[in-house]
This record gives structure tokens, sequence and C-alpha cells, in this order.
């Protein structure tokens, strides 16, 4: 029993980075819903949460990958307002429907990101300059297109991207039904996890592989099930049901953690943020893995700049403002490390699910935007301490040691054991080589 529990406490010490953003959410959360006397986790409440920080939560998918690759992309706002520009001159000037509106929207995005990902990948600028060019250049390019107007008017099937949901109006809210559409898409999500989860466990230890402890595998799935579920119950029982921001989110977070965890592209993506040196004596192609990447984060730069403007039902100059910032905190919280090489998308959109609540909780409180800003930096700032302080403890750093270690961890002097064979060969090579 004693070794067990050692074991277990020792896994989780292991995964402290991973363990930790699940435990801070679940901290803020509770925080605020005994602070807002409930009203946080009030069903309509929970939809709008999922529903205003949507566009944030997309570009933390991909911002989270750049990071690991050891970029950062600081035009991701720019594009998104360039994006919805783009689209609203399409429909209102151009007459295109809202469906080929949508396809050429995305089709920007991807030249936009293949147009930064050149400058980085093969002219070999460092993507902090080529995107805060972006920036600038996509934030001039949006107030020409618009001519500093504002346009509105979508059509309905593209508003509904932003803030639409699924079988809207099919139980009246006077009715007090659950909607039947959000309870089974839960209960099917629910399901899928816990399958992942044994055929994951079952293929470790056919290859013989390190498992972890069975009390904290039964715990994990139980944390992963009942949230699923509570969120279940929760839209389930608001008067819209599942948002269609959310059915898209759960498809891109689903594929892009595949594509990080089951493929050659996510492995060189790691590879190349992880030693860039190494990964290029590995034989990863690593500009056409930077070229890519920004493609990518230009397409979800471009799908959240749709929902941004599908959700206002407006494009204007100023959209998309701070967005970038937001992304980046999102995956930093979410335990991407600074240096690159380390970082999950389901930690980004956990960071940033923990930056929708605080901006939610503190605006059912009422606090001024001021101390928002505020309490969101130190937030940030504390995610990135403790994810320095975690990597240090794990690799020892003496910064982070006992001041009564200090006399301990002297380094030895060399052993006085013979040479062997091949140590006394290569002192001779040596010795031969320092004659004149």
């Amino acid at each position: 029993m004693v070794t067990t529990i050692k074991d277990s406490a020792g896994f989780l010490m292991s995964r402290l980075r991973q363990i930790g953003i699940f435990v801070a959410l679940l901290v803020i959360v509770g925080f605020f819903q005994v602070l807002t006397a409930g009203a946080l986790l009030q069903p309509e409440n929970v939809s709008n949460i999922i529903v205003q920080n949507s566009y944030i939560l997309l570009l933390a998918i991909g911002m989270v990958m750049v990071i690991i690759a050891g970029h950062i992309d600081l035009s991701v706002g720019s594009v998104a307002a360039f994006v919805g520009a783009m689209s609203g001159v399409m429909i209102q000037s151009w007459d295109f429907p809202w469906w080929l509106a949508l396809l050429a929207s995305l089709l920007v995005g991807a030249l936009v990101g293949a147009w930064q990902g050149f400058w980085i990948a093969y002219v070999g600028i460092p993507a902090f300059i080529v995107t805060l060019a972006g920036m600038l250049i996509f934030r001039g390019l949006t107030q020409i297109t618009l001519g500093n107007q504002r346009i509105t008017g979508f059509p309905e099937p593209y508003r509904a991207l932003g803030g639409g949901f699924l079988f809207p109006g099919l139980f009246p809210p006077e009715t007090n039904i659950f909607d039947w559409t959000t309870i089974g898409l839960g209960l099917l999500a629910a399901a899928a996890l816990a399958m992942q989860q044994f055929k994951t466990r079952t293929s470790r230890r056919r290859m013989g592989l390190d498992q972890e402890p069975s009390a904290w595998f039964a715990v994990k799935l139980a944390f992963g099930v009942v949230m699923i579920l509570g969120m279940t119950y929760l839209l389930g029982s608001s008067r819209g049901g599942t948002p269609i921001v959310l059915v898209v989110l759960a498809v891109l977070i689903v594929a892009y953690s595949l594509v990080m965890t089951r493929s050659v592209f996510g492995r060189h993506v790691y590879a190349r943020g992880g030693n860039l040196h190494a990964a290029e004596l590995s034989g990863v192609k690593v500009k056409k893995v930077d070229f890519f990447l920004f493609v990518n984060m230009g397409v979800l730069a471009a799908l959240a700049g749709l929902v941004f403007t599908g959700r206002l039902n407006s494009a204007g100059p100023g959209a998309g403002n701070l967005f970038e910032l937001d992304a980046i905190a999102a995956a930093f919280i979410g335990g991407a490390a600074v240096t690159g090489g380390i970082g999950t998308v389901v930690g980004a959109i956990t960071g940033g699910l923990i930056m929708g609540v605080l901006n939610n909780g503190m605006s059912l409180m009422g606090v001024g935007t001021d101390y928002q800003q505020f309490i969101k930096g130190m937030v940030l700032l504390l995610a990135v301490a403790f994810d320095v302080f975690n990597k240090r403890r794990v690799t020892g750093s003496p910064r982070f040691r006992s001041p009564g270690r200090a006399g301990k961890d002297k380094p030895k002097p060399p052993s006085a054991e013979p040479l062997q064979d091949e140590d006394r060969s290569l002192a001779t090579v040596d010795t031969q080589r320092s004659q004149p």
C-alpha cells in the first residue's frame, strides 16, 4: 500500500506540468462560481463563454504549434481582421454566395500564411520580425479594403458559424425539455474518450512501455468523462443547445491532437522546436515544416476571423485587436515552453478557457477593464514562472537547491583508475600529435 502511494505520488510529480493546468482551471471556475453566487455556471453563461472565446481558442490551436516549433506569430489578429474584411467585400460587393465567400476567405488565409512562411522558412528572417511586419501590413490592408468603414448585414448561414446553434428551436424554452441533440453528442464524446483511453493503455501494455498507475488512470478517465457530461448537461439545458462553433472546435481539437501525437509532421514539429541542429542532422526538412506551420496558422486565423465577423455580423477596421496576445497567452498558460519543443493542443485550449473564465467571471463581478488587464497579466506571468520552475526542478538546476547542499555538489576529482585499452590508445594519439 505504501509503495503504491509512493509510486502514484512520484508519477503525479512527474506530470506536474500537465496536471497543474487542469487543477488551475477547476480552482478558477470554483472561485468565480462562489463569488458570482452561481451565475458563472448558469447554462446560458456557459454557452456565452464558449461562443465569446471561440476565435481565441481557434487561434490557440495554431499558435501552440508555432510556439512548439520555436517561433511566434504576432500577425494573427490582423490576418483575422483582413480575412473578415475580404469576406464582407466578397458578399456585399462581389455578390459571392456565402459558402463560396467562406471557402475563398480560407484560401486567402492560406496565401497569407504562405507569404509569411516563405520569408521565415526560405529567406531565413526570424518569425518575430516577419509577423511583426505582417501585423502592420495586414492591419493596413484591412483599413484599405474597408475604406475605414464597417460592412454589416451578412447572410444568416454565415452568421451561424459564429453565433448559431445546432437545430435551434427544436425544443422551445417553455417546454423545459433538454436538447437531446446535445445530450446525444455529449454521450458519444464521453464514450469515445473512454474507448480511446483504454485502447491507448492496452497498446502501451502490449508494446511493453511504461504504464501510468491504475489509480491515476481511473481518476483521469473519470475526470474527463465527468467534465464532458457536466458540459453536456449545461449546454443541453440552455435555450440554444450546442453552438455550431463548439462542434467545429471539437473536430479541430481531435484532428490536431492526432496530427501532433500520431503523425510524422507532428513529430517533426516537436523535433524542430526541441533541438533544431539535431532535427536537421536527423533528416527533418525544417524549412518545409516551418512553411506549412505558417500556412496552417494562416488558415486558422482566417477561420477565427470568419467566426468573429459572423458573431458580430460586422467587419470593421478595428477587428482582431490584441487577438494575437490572447492566443499567445493561452498557449503559454496551457503549458507550452518558451524555448519550444513542449506543448499540447489540449493544453492550449485549457489555457484559452482559463482566460475566458477570467474575463467572464470578472465581468459578472463588475471588475473594471483596467483591473482585468492587470490580473490577466499576472496570471500569464505566474504560468510562465511555474513552467520555468518545473523545468529546473526536473533538471536539478542548482539555482533551486537548498544552501545546505552547496558543499555536497562539488565536482569530484578525476578517477585514479588505470586507463582502459581504448583510452590508452587515444592518449597515445594525442601525445604524438602534440610533439613537434
